[in-house]
């Protein structure tokens, strides 16, 4: 199928797909502060889509640009799954290749698909023939002993002639056993260098970097080796750092968004979310980082926590909670 160009979203930064995190009330808040970065929905597997009762597929356009994070290891789902994607507005869809946890394993993807290259390639092959938006892979350096640096290379060079021409990599390899999703993602050492030399020798690849990346000056420092950053728990438990991406990697002449003006600018959406039955507490969970490196920014966590998830709670318990802030 040709590709429309339309489409296709250079993923320069991005937030990375996180489990219970990265749902579609955290998204539409982390669009207050970034117009430009690309958002990643949770990981959502094929099963879910296809048998769930809930509409996991569900999102607003306005928090374009999303991509939508599969986990699957069937082309043939995965193909059907990504067409729907593809109708509901989704931007871009990514296979995982890097959960460790049992569960995913359990059901045959995550991680432990790097060690079958062939059938990840298979799959990116049937999902590019049924859509035009970019099917790209995020993966590890390497699973258990298998962590060479030619591991790596013939992992991306057969999924790479499948047709992928995106991958983002997790500067870490993953424990199949022995570690817990959490651990995974602290013990094994970052090796940013080895995806460095993966941009060198795949140059005609969008090489993107994950791991341990916390700061403005640490995104900078990436990207004059990678073509792109993307940045996981730091970006949900400091939000405020994503008030900086627009003018920092996309438009100098763009002012930063402060944390009050992304709350404020939420206050119609949460406001269309309570009078459809959500619970206040759903949407501003994803908020209490809000203001971490503000006065205030304690009061404002406790008051939220304590008082949003109480029956009829509304705008009223955030207005109350901005009191606390001083920026």
């Amino acid at each position: 199928m040709q590709k429309n160009p339309l489409h296709f979203y250079r993923a320069r930064f991005s937030v990375a797909p996180m489990l219970d995190w990265t749902t579609r009330h955290c998204r539409y808040f982390h669009r207050q502060f970034s117009q430009h970065s690309l958002i990643y929905t949770e990981m959502v597997t094929t099963g879910a889509i296809l048998h769930a009762k809930y509409d996991h597929l569900d999102f607003s356009y306005k928090e374009n640009p999303v991509a939508l994070q599969l986990g699957g290891s069937d082309p043939k789902q995965l193909a059907y799954c990504a067409k729907l994607a593809e109708q509901r507005g989704y931007q871009e869809i990514n296979l995982n290749v890097g959960c460790p946890s049992d569960r995913v394993q359990n059901g045959a993807f995550g991680a432990c698909l790097m060690a079958k290259a062939e059938l990840v390639a298979e799959c990116i092959k049937a999902m590019q023939n049924e859509v035009a938006i970019p099917v790209t892979v995020k993966t590890r350096i390497g699973i258990d002993h298998q962590d060479s640096y030619e591991f790596l290379c013939d992992f991306v060079q057969k999924v790479h002639q499948a047709g992928c021409q995106e991958f983002t990599i997790h500067a870490r390899k993953a424990w199949l056993s022995g570690l817990s999703p959490k651990q995974n993602r602290e013990i094994p050492p970052l090796d940013y260098e080895r995806v460095y030399q993966l941009k060198r020798d795949f140059p005609q690849l969008w090489i993107s970097i994950n791991g341990g990346v916390k700061t403005i000056e640490e995104i900078q420092q990436h990207l004059q080796y990678v073509d792109g950053v993307m940045v996981g728990r730091e970006a949900y438990q400091n939000p405020s750092l994503l008030g900086y991406i627009d003018q920092a990697l996309f438009d100098p002449q763009r002012a930063v968004v402060s944390p009050r003006e992304s709350v404020l600018k939420m206050f119609p959406y949460i406001e269309q979310q309570l009078s459809q039955g959500v619970y206040l507490n759903h949407i501003v969970r994803h908020m209490l980082g809000a203001f971490q490196q503000c006065k205030g920014a304690r009061q404002w966590r406790r008051h939220l926590s304590e008082n949003a998830h109480k029956q009829g709670a509304g705008l009223e318990v955030l207005e109350q909670a901005l009191a606390f802030v001083e920026e």
